[in-house]
């Protein structure tokens, strides 16, 4: 992996998350990745990002989005996110949970499997916040993967402004896919 990327967690033997395999090729998928600059203490933003059920305010791809399962957002926390477009929630699982700094959750469909990894630095007064966001399509689908790619980077470039806006911050960087 490359220096200052998030890194994911191997959460299946099937190789359906996002982790390098043992040979260091990763999976082909759709990846987005946004860096965003906010005024926001660490902890404040941290805290916005880790609970899930603030999506639906800053991505207009997302129409509902709720806690299913924990108090808090956290190591058990579950959350039920409606995608526009599709008939079902998604199942968002939390698989690492390090307050105030970094945060994994990953929704996994037969035909779907999305890992979104937040990490969150200190930056002066205010924070940098890293949104590594991937999805990819499993079994046989896989072979459009790339058409994925394209849906997917138009939704996200919608979701990056409207999480840029929530953060009152500024892109740092392009962004990368």
């Amino acid at each position: 992996m490359a220096a200052g990327q998030p890194g994911f967690v191997t959460i299946d033997p099937m190789r359906a998350d996002c982790a390098p395999d043992d040979k260091g090729y990763r999976p082909t998928m759709a990846e987005y990745v946004l860096r965003v600059r906010t005024p926001l203490a660490p902890g404040v933003a941290f805290a916005y990002l880790a609970d899930l059920t603030n999506v639906a305010r800053w991505d207009p791809g997302v129409t509902r989005a709720e806690q299913v399962v924990g108090a808090r957002p956290g190591v058990d926390a579950e959350f039920a996110i409606t995608v526009k477009g599709l008939r079902r929630p998604l199942h968002y699982v939390t698989n690492e949970y390090e307050a105030p700094t970094r945060v994994v959750v990953q929704a996994r469909r037969r035909w779907l499997t999305a890992l979104d990894a937040i990490t969150v630095e200190s930056d002066g007064p205010g924070a940098l916040v890293t949104y590594d966001a991937r999805v990819m399509l499993n079994g046989p689908l896989k072979v459009f993967d790339a058409f994925l790619t394209r849906a997917f980077r138009r939704s996200a470039d919608r979701a990056a402004s409207g999480l840029v806006d929530a953060l009152d911050g500024a892109r740092v960087g392009g962004v990368a896919v």
